[in-house]
């Protein structure tokens, strides 16, 4: 398993009309959450798409537990829990700066060679890294 946390700011324009945070808005968090964990991991999609390599996302849950409003500094905690193969598994918990848990996701995205449109094994580069971390975390 391995996790990173990072922070974003409520902007006033994720908001609704009550000053919550809009419902759609919550898969942008978890894209930053999930590219800022890459970026911590000394890789980036600009990198991956370099190589020939996408990810789109292929599935996606959400489950809103308590509102995120306007200026809350939020924590998006991203985890991996296993190591992929063609997909990779992304949990995300967003939580306020009182440490309440405000939403919980999963995102699941699939290794693609962009020119053949099919389902590769994930990088050698990403498999190693990602190894290092799991062993580092047992």
């Amino acid at each position: 398993m391995y996790s990173h946390e990072s922070r974003i700011r409520v902007r006033y324009g994720e908001t609704d009309a009550m000053g919550v945070v809009y419902y759609g808005i919550y898969p942008l968090y978890y894209e930053t959450g999930r590219t800022e964990m890459m970026r911590h991991l000394g890789f980036t999609y600009r990198k991956m798409e370099d190589m020939g390599i996408i990810m789109p996302v292929i599935s996606m849950n959400c489950r809103y537990r308590k509102p995120a409003r306007y200026d809350d500094l939020l924590t998006i905690k991203t985890i991996v829990k296993e190591m992929p193969e063609t997909k990779i598994l992304f949990d995300y918990e967003i939580y306020n700066e009182q440490n309440e848990l405000l939403n919980e996701g999963r995102t699941t995205l699939v290794f693609m060679d962009r020119e053949k449109g099919r389902p590769v094994r994930i990088p050698e580069f990403l498999r190693q890294v990602l190894e290092s971390c799991f062993k580092d975390n047992y």
